[in-house]
């Protein structure tokens, strides 16, 4: 029986045909990903914001705008109102009051008699309340994590390989977590700590994709001396095409029946990681190789010529002689 193969061995694919149109992509969505962050700003949670959540489920669904007006003629601050999950869901954000845990306890009480009163059948499904104070040590924190995160990264990178291979893996997973960011100012989906999770999760696996590459491309730089730097990158690149899609190909079809079918809770947390294994996957082959080569990198740049091995070899049978 033979086994099945997803990509033929003699498959030779010129990704470096159009690595300059990929770099003008990535810089141009990059930018644009960027000034949305900087113009919209991101929907954050009350896990950074502070305030209160109160999910609640329908049994029918309702009008948005005469939820928000019944919601403000309570008193309790400019609240905010979004769908989560399906058309019958959804939650409603609202400021810290002030007077401690027993003014939010009576706030939420208001609430859910409101809703009693006012949609018969429905149901609070949870209430969630985080100080001001608490919510800026997770911002600083999560953000933190992350940069964290890529930096040390890069540097294991540095050590592992070359200074040139740890700008390269910078450089690709700014890229992803931009690509994330910008994706999630579009939308305006809440980021909350399930994303900061999510964005440590993309990275470790943009990471593990890079660095199978890079391996290979190492090896490869000692294997074919002579080659030329955008063949053997092609090569390289080939060759891990199997891993890559095998991988990248089962995390994705995970992660799309866990969007489908999962939990409302977990829906942020899965969109932003099936939407960084595919940027990651992206990246690794259109950033992190193609980098190499706008940073100088040549087959020769970090394996010692053949003059240089035979200068080793006669100071090695020299060294043996005298002893």
């Amino acid at each position: 029986m033979k086994l099945l193969k997803l990509v033929p061995d003699n498959t030779n694919i010129d990704f470096m045909g159009v690595r300059n149109i990929a770099l003008i992509l990535s810089i141009l969505v990059t930018i644009a990903s960027l000034v949305l962050v900087g113009v919209s700003g991101l929907n954050l949670g009350v896990d950074f914001v502070g305030g209160q959540m109160v999910r609640t489920t329908f049994s029918q669904p309702v009008d948005v705008e005469q939820l928000r007006g019944r919601v403000a003629s309570l008193g309790l601050g400019d609240a905010s109102i979004q769908e989560f999950g399906g058309p019958t869901s959804y939650q409603i954000r609202l400021p810290k009051p002030e007077g401690g845990e027993a003014a939010a306890n009576a706030a939420a009480g208001r609430v859910r008699t409101m809703l009693a009163q006012q949609y018969p059948g429905s149901r609070v499904d949870s209430v969630e309340t985080v100080s001001g104070k608490v919510s800026e040590e997770l911002a600083s924190d999560g953000l933190l994590a992350i940069i964290l995160a890529m930096v040390g990264i890069a540097l294991f990178i540095w050590f592992r390989f070359e200074w040139q291979f740890g700008i390269g893996a910078l450089a690709t997973l700014f890229h992803d977590v931009a690509m994330i960011l910008g994706f999630f100012a579009l939308t305006q989906f809440q980021v909350d700590l399930n994303i900061v999770a999510a964005f440590l999760a993309v990275v470790g696996y943009s990471l593990n994709d890079t660095v199978v590459i890079y391996d290979r491309i190492r090896e490869n730089l000692r294997k074919y001396r002579k080659m030329a730097m955008i063949p053997l990158l092609n090569l390289s690149l080939n060759e891990t095409l199997s891993r890559t899609i095998v991988t990248s190909g089962s995390i994705m079809l995970a992660l799309a029946m866990l969007l489908i079918f999962g939990p409302d809770v977990i829906f942020g947390l899965t969109l932003a990681i099936l939407l960084g294994t595919f940027i990651g996957t992206y990246s690794s082959i259109y950033i992190s190789a193609p980098i190499l080569v706008w940073l100088g990198v040549k087959p020769d740049s970090f394996v010692r010529s053949d003059e240089e091995d035979m200068v080793v070899a006669r100071k090695a049978r020299a060294d043996g002689a005298a002893v």
